[in-house]
C-alpha cells in the first residue's frame, strides 16, 4: 500500500519544494541578506592583510626607524595637501603625486584617519542592516509557521489517515480540513493580534527605509562629506586611462604626507617628513564606490516598496481586479468575486496583510478552502446598521459587515452586468 502511495505521489513531488515561510518581502530581503552578506565580505576582504601587504609603508629619512614611523603614521592622521591635486602640474612633472608637495603654513590640509575605522564600521553598518529584521522576528514569534505548518504537502492528500513518504507527513483530508479551521478561528477570534503582526511589519518596512538614508548620512559623516556626490564624480569622470587625478584620489589616496616629531641630541624639536604609501586604499575605494550606487538603488526600491504598501491600503477595498490580480500574482487558486468582497469588506488592512501572506505560504486549493469559510464566517457575522431591536445592547461581535469610513476605504463592490 505504502509502494502504491508512494507511486502515486511521485509525480506531485516534482512540483513541490519544502521553503521556509514568507514573512517579508523582496526589498526587505534586500536589506537583511544582500546587503549584510555584502557587507561582512567587504569587512573579510579588508582584514585579509596577507593579500595586500601592509596597510601603510612610510619611508622617511635615517633619524627614525622604519616600524616606528609606520605605527606612528597608521595610529595618528596622514594628509594630503588640496593645492597639490593639480592635474596639469601632475602631469607636467612638479609634483610626484597627486595631494603630495611642499607644505606652507596657509596651506588646506585633508587629514585621513579614516583607515583605522573601516572593517570596524563596515561591521557595525552590518548589524544595523540585520537589526530590522530581528525585530521583525522577534514581533512576528513564528505565527505564520504555526499556522500553515503541516500544509506544505496538503496537494498530496489522497487518503483519510495521515501518512509518512520517506522524511515527508502527508496530511490527511481530516487533518487539512482541521488546520484549515485554526486558521479561521485565529483570523476571526484575534484580529487584534492580526493587525498587530501588520502593524509591526510595516513599521519595519519603513524603518528599512529610514535606516538607510541613515546609513547614507553616516557614511558621508565619516568620509569627511565626500560620500554624497562620489557616485556622481565617478559617473562624470571620463579620463580613467590616462588621468592622474581621478575623483576618487582626493577621498581615498594612494600616497599621503606624515610629520613625526621628536627630540634631537640638544633638546630641541625634531621634524621628520615621511611619504606613507596607502596600499588598502584600492580596496577602499572599490568598496565605498560599490556601496554609494548599492545604496542609492536600495534607498530608491525602499521608497517604492513604501509607495506600494500605500496604494495597497488605498486599493485593497476599492477595486475587486486589484485584489483578484494581487492574490493570483502569489497564489494560484481561483478565487470566486463574492467571497473576495466578503472578506474584504469584513476586514481591516492589518488583516488584509496578514491574509495575503497567508496566501503566499498556502497551496492554492487549501487557500480557496480558507478564503470560502472566511466569507461564510463573515457573511454570518453581519449586523445591518438600520436594523432595530429591542435587545439590549451587548458585547460586540467579532467582526461587524458595517465599514467605518473615518480610517478605513470604501466598502468593496461587485460591478453589476449591464
Amino acid at each position: 500500500m505504502l509502494a502504491a502511495a508512494a507511486n502515486t505521489l511521485a509525480p506531485r513531488l516534482i512540483r513541490i519544494t519544502h521553503r521556509k515561510p514568507i514573512i517579508e518581502n523582496i526589498v526587505f530581503k534586500l536589506h537583511y541578506q544582500m546587503t549584510v552578506t555584502m557587507l561582512i565580505a567587504f569587512v573579510i576582504l579588508v582584514c585579509a592583510r596577507e593579500y595586500f601587504g601592509d596597510h601603510i609603508r612610510c619611508i622617511s629619512d635615517q633619524g627614525v626607524p622604519d616600524h616606528v614611523i609606520q605605527t606612528y603614521c597608521f595610529f595618528m592622521a596622514t594628509f594630503t595637501i588640496v593645492r597639490h591635486y593639480n592635474e596639469s602640474l601632475l602631469e607636467g612633472g612638479f609634483l610626484p603625486h597627486p595631494g603630495v608637495g611642499p607644505v606652507m603654513e596657509s596651506d588646506e590640509k585633508l587629514h585621513h584617519t579614516y583607515y583605522q575605522w573601516v572593517p570596524f564600521v563596515l561591521f557595525i553598518q552590518a548589524i544595523c542592516f540585520y537589526i530590522p529584521h530581528y525585530i521583525w522576528k522577534k514581533k512576528e514569534g513564528g505565527r505564520i509557521h504555526a499556522l500553515v505548518q503541516g500544509l506544505q504537502y496538503a496537494a498530496l492528500a489522497l487518503d483519510n489517515d495521515d501518512m509518512k513518504v520517506g522524511t515527508m507527513d502527508v496530511p490527511s483530508r481530516k487533518t487539512i480540513n482541521e488546520q484549515i479551521d485554526l486558521i479561521r478561528k485565529d483570523i476571526v477570534l484575534r484580529l487584534k493580534i492580526t493587525r498587530t503582526w501588520s502593524v509591526w511589519l510595516v513599521s519595519m518596512e519603513l524603518l528599512n527605509f529610514l535606516h538607510v538614508m541613515f546609513q547614507i548620512w553616516l557614511i558621508n559623516k565619516f568620509l569627511n562629506g565626500h560620500f554624497i556626490g562620489l557616485g556622481s564624480r565617478i559617473m562624470s569622470y571620463r579620463n580613467w586611462e590616462h588621468g592622474i587625478a581621478d575623483p576618487l584620489e582626493t577621498v581615498f589616496p594612494k600616497v599621503t604626507k606624515c610629520v613625526f616629531h621628536k627630540f634631537g641630541p640638544s633638546g630641541s624639536i625634531q621634524q621628520h617628513d615621511a611619504l606613507c604609501v596607502m596600499a588598502l586604499n584600492i580596496i577602499h575605494e572599490k568598496i565605498y564606490a560599490v556601496l554609494w550606487f548599492w545604496l542609492l538603488f536600495l534607498f530608491i526600491v525602499s521608497f517604492l516598496a513604501i509607495i506600494w504598501r500605500a496604494i495597497t491600503y488605498f486599493a485593497y477595498r476599492r477595486s475587486l481586479r486589484f485584489n483578484q490580480v494581487l492574490f493570483r500574482r502569489v497564489n494560484e487558486a481561483k478565487f470566486e468575486p463574492t467571497n473576495v468582497i466578503s472578506v474584504v469588506n469584513g476586514c481591516k488592512f492589518g488583516d488584509w496583510l496578514f491574509l495575503y501572506y497567508l496566501a503566499k505560504n498556502m497551496e492554492g486549493i487549501i487557500f480557496q478552502q480558507l478564503l470560502v469559510r472566511l466569507a461564510e464566517e463573515l457573511q454570518a457575522s453581519e449586523i445591518p446598521s438600520n436594523e432595530l431591536t429591542d435587545e439590549k445592547p451587548g458585547a460586540d461581535p467579532v467582526l461587524i459587515g458595517t465599514v467605518n469610513y473615518d480610517d478605513e476605504t470604501l466598502p468593496l463592490k461587485e460591478k453589476k452586468s449591464s
